[in-house]
């Protein structure tokens, strides 16, 4: 089903948090809402779930506008950050429960036939009797899951819901989910703060700032081609460099660059990815010292204090020999221009 944001508003008191925002969701597409925290993006994923509704504006379920629709009558599966389990339920009591108090009436046999389909469908075969607190965090927001499709909904909605494990088992639930989504393909939208999180399971990136989006595309087009200062440094590490441009060419101390088409001559902010930073003995470049060499498995990571008293950050061989207290300049290789 296809989700339509028209000039969406909320306030709080006399807090906009989100203002004006439009959005498609096509049918079957998997979209993250990215943002920092206040950006609005869980707001946005409880209007349209139908749990705090717009103060302007429309949102369309297919061709039906679903503004004003009580949440029970939306259609949505709802899956938040610390699972909303209920620990005197079993898990197959906790996935069937949508199920009993839902509208469309079915048998206990028919209950327990659609619960053993989704504990097979969320690997968790075998653990039905269990209750909350006899299994793992990951398999606790599996069961959310479930319990969120036992409803057969229209629309699935996820807050943040890795955000309360570690990183391996993020990692492992994040390739989970989108093979989930890939089978069932259920229109889906994901709220997250983490970027990785985003890049690796959306179709489609929506980067929001202050209630408004920002910038919005596959994860290779935001990657690749950031808008604005704010979306480069939202997505990863990024130095920032004064310099200037000049003829088509950004260039700081001595080293130039392509800049972007449509980037007028002057001042300007130079971003750059510590992969696209190097280092050299003799220059041309910003001088600077290497404070901290931070080892990583597969990688090394520089740390050098620039003569003008910035921190940059950049990624070189791991066999490479360099140490702390090493002097020499820190070179472009590659950039982002920002006009100031």
């Amino acid at each position: 089903m296809e989700i339509r944001l028209d000039n969406v508003i909320k306030t709080f008191d006399t807090f906009r948090a989100v203002h004006g925002v439009s959005l498609t969701v096509e049918s079957g597409e998997l979209i993250a809402l990215l943002g920092p925290s206040g950006s609005g993006k869980t707001t946005i994923l409880r209007m349209v779930a139908g749990l705090e509704y717009a103060d302007g504006g429309h949102i369309y379920f297919g061709d039906q506008d679903a503004t004003d629709i009580p949440v029970r009558d939306r259609g949505v599966g709802f899956v938040f950050q610390h699972y909303a389990l209920f620990p005197h339920m079993t898990v197959a009591e906790n996935i069937g429960f949508g199920m009993s108090v839902s509208k469309v009436k079915r048998s206990k046999a028919e209950i327990a036939a659609r619960v053993n389909q989704l504990l097979k469908l969320v690997r968790l075969e075998g653990l039905g009797d269990r209750f909350p607190a006899q299994i793992s965090g990951g398999q606790r927001q599996r069961v959310a899951l479930a319990r969120a499709l036992s409803v057969d909904p229209k629309v699935l909605l996820l807050d943040e819901p890795f955000g309360a494990l570690d990183a391996n088992v993020r990692h492992d639930l994040r390739r989970w989910l989108r093979e989930i989504h890939d089978e069932l393909g259920i229109t889906t939208i994901f709220v997250t703060h983490d970027q990785e999180e985003a890049l690796d399971l959306a179709d489609r990136v929506v980067i929001l700032k202050d209630g408004k989006i920002v910038q919005q595309g596959t994860p290779q087009e935001v990657c690749r081609d950031p808008k604005n200062a704010f979306v480069l440094k939202f997505l990863g590490d990024a130095n920032r460099l004064i310099g200037e441009v000049r003829d088509g060419q950004a260039r700081v101390a001595g080293v130039a660059v392509a800049a972007a088409d449509g980037v007028a001559d002057g001042p300007a902010e130079i971003y750059a990815r510590p992969r696209d930073l190097d280092w050299s003995a003799a220059g041309p470049g910003v001088s600077a010292t290497v404070s901290r060499v931070l080892d990583r498995p597969g990688e090394r990571r520089v740390i050098a204090t620039a003569s003008t008293g910035e921190l940059l950050e950049f990624d070189v061989d791991p066999e490479r020999d360099i140490t702390a207290g090493d002097t020499g300049f820190v070179t472009l290789r590659r950039a982002k221009v920002f006009a100031i």
